[in-house]
């Protein structure tokens, strides 16, 4: 009897609980949907470039804490998108400076300023400088795209033209001992010269020149269309920068000298003394993203280096990578969603493992014959691996300064024996068979084992080259006259064929609609896969173990905060894993 009193006592404070849990959330829910109907009569949006924006943010609890509420390239696109069409904003000002973005991101930004501009609202870009004492050709980029630029007078506009310039570690490797030996697929694959060179190869020198040069063009155009000047002006301009805030005026590169508060005062005036002002991240959760109903696209991001397993997120550095586990899983959910009628699959990443980037090339080809359209959206790079998992989509957009292609494979290991022998250190080793000491940089290749070797990257780089040209559509031999490892930029890609159009999410998602056969104006539902969790998941965890998985979860963190200092321990051991499918760094800074 009593214990049947114990019981129902327990079962009401659970039910008591439960009916707690249940109405804190449509509570908070509640509070969302007031929340997104709470956009002012009158909004000026504020938007800060000075501070990094994140092209995927990963659905990981340490994520979420490190990186707090970095706002996404997506989620800025939609709300200018959102925000041109709204009566309810009535003006844009942005700081602009120095975010550490690719030419491609700036690109990205520099459309989707332009476009809110067309629906006839002004736009005012502010900075203290471009750049001090440094380059900001980049910066000062972007801020072009706005109606009018402020300039604080203590600041300066570093436009001084673009460079490249690349760290040659072979001087350094001889010091200490360590022998690479590597080899490529083909010339202009030149992630290994920085290990295996002291200065560039006429390849490299080419290539590295041909994209300064590419991108470099379509920055004097920009300002040129943006200030209206001619292309020469603009040259002659860069050649005398950078300007001290006073020429820069006379220049014409600025409109005005001014402090922040001026510029909002500006905006203030332009836009009505009772407008409020509101950052772009608020307005999009208040006023909802222009694509969260109507026909459902998947969206799936492939952001970061390319390896086996789960994707994974990296505290200290605060990137993300691409693991083919998760992205594989993510398209095969995609291909058997009903609802789903094309696929989104945005890219931004300098490839990684050949294995990887081929098990989610292989479920891309798995998609598109399931009936899924895949239209791939590059970010700021796309390069061998990068391009590997881009190439059969049906349809493939990119800036024009995203550094596309490197279809091209290296491989190799470092020899560590001399390095160890100037520390002391000495090996012993004992082994089974002929070949056991193939991986490990205590011994060199053997003239047998080298020429597997050389077979190996015979089979990838033939492999790449023929799924490119399947893929793409293109006679195998031009493929391979365009591939051989070489970096392209966008603009020059698509002239090759390697992409179809040039643009971003909008583009892209125009393509989506064309090819699952709908309006032009059809409305689109976003949906990404792999889905995130809910709030409620977060809140209670995944089952009975939740308190021991958020245990073992909190030291794997830990673990992997320390692996990218494991990873350079295991270069310098004995047996290296060097990535085979990686783009080499052009070094170009914006």
């Amino acid at each position: 009897m009593g214990q049947n009193i114990v019981k129902r006592f327990f079962v009401r404070v659970l039910a008591t609980i439960g009916a707690v849990v249940i109405l804190t959330v449509v509570l908070s829910a509640l509070c969302v949907v007031i929340a997104k109907k709470s956009v002012p009569s009158k909004v000026i949006l504020e938007a800060d470039f000075e501070h990094r924006l994140v092209e995927y943010a990963p659905d990981d609890p340490v994520a979420r804490i490190v990186s707090g509420r970095t706002p996404t390239m997506l989620h800025l696109i939609e709300a200018l998108q959102r925000a041109s069409t709204d009566k309810h904003v009535v003006g844009l000002i942005a700081r602009v400076g120095e975010a550490g973005l690719s030419m491609a991101d700036i690109q990205e930004i520099r459309d989707a300023v332009i476009a809110f501009r067309h629906s006839g609202k002004p736009a005012i870009a502010y900075a203290e400088t471009f750049g001090e004492e440094s380059k900001a050709n980049g910066s000062y980029y972007l801020a072009t795209a706005f109606d009018k630029i402020y300039l604080q007078p203590s600041g300066d506009v570093g436009l001084a033209g673009i460079m490249a310039e690349t760290p040659f570690l072979r001087g350094t490797l001889d010091k200490l001992g360590l022998v690479p030996r590597m080899d490529h697929r083909a010339e202009y694959k030149n992630a290994m010269n920085e290990l295996t060179e002291k200065k560039y190869t006429p390849a490299h020198k080419e290539a590295t020149e041909k994209i300064v040069d590419s991108v470099f063009g379509q920055l004097v155009a920009g300002i040129a269309e943006a200030r209206k000047m001619s292309t020469n002006d603009v040259h002659a301009l860069i050649n005398r920068g950078p300007f001290l805030a006073d020429e820069a005026l006379r220049a014409k590169l600025v409109d005005q000298l001014g402090y922040r508060d001026a510029a909002y005062a500006d905006i203030k005036k332009k836009a009505g003394c009772h407008a409020k002002f509101l950052y772009v991240s608020k307005y999009l959760d208040r006023a909802g993203s222009p694509y969260d109903e109507g026909t459902t696209v998947a969206l799936i991001y492939g952001v970061g280096d390319i390896h086996r397993g789960k994707s994974a997120y990296s505290p200290i550095f605060q990137n993300v990578s691409m693991g083919a586990d998760t992205v594989a899983a993510a398209f095969r959910a995609a291909a058997d969603d009903k609802n789903v009628k094309a696929i989104l699959f945005r890219i931004d990443s300098g490839g990684g493992s050949y294995v990887a980037s081929d098990t989610i090339w292989r479920e891309t080809v798995r998609a598109k014959k399931a009936g899924k359209p895949i239209i791939v959206s590059m970010g700021g790079v796309a390069g061998s691996g990068g391009y590997f998992i881009a190439m059969s989509a049906d349809k493939i957009v990119a800036q024009p300064a995203t550094l596309t292609g490197s279809i091209g494979v290296f491989a190799g290991k470092m020899l560590t024996t001399n390095f160890w022998d100037k520390l002391g250190i000495s090996w012993d080793e004992v082994h089974t068979s002929s070949n056991a000491m193939v991986f490990t940089g205590l011994q060199d290749y053997t003239p047998e084992q080298w020429k597997t070797f050389e077979v190996w990257l015979d089979r990838v780089y033939d492999d790449f080259t023929t799924k490119v040209a399947e893929g793409r559509k293109l006679p195998k031999e031009k493929v391979l006259e365009i591939a051989k490892g070489r970096v392209w930029t966008g603009e020059d890609a698509k002239a090759l064929g390697l992409v179809d159009e040039l643009g971003g999410f909008p583009v892209a998602l125009r393509l989506v609609r064309e090819a699952a056969k709908l309006p032009a104006d059809a409305k689109i539902k976003l949906k990404v896969f792999p889905r995130p969790k809910s709030s409620i998941e977060r809140l209670l965890g995944e089952g009975p173990d939740s308190s021991q998985k958020a245990g073992d979860e909190t030291i794997a963190r830990a673990l992997e905060m320390i692996q990218p200092f494991a990873r350079a321990a295991r270069d310098l051991g004995p047996t290296a894993e060097p990535d085979v499918l990686r783009m080499p760094d052009p070094g170009v800074e914006p």
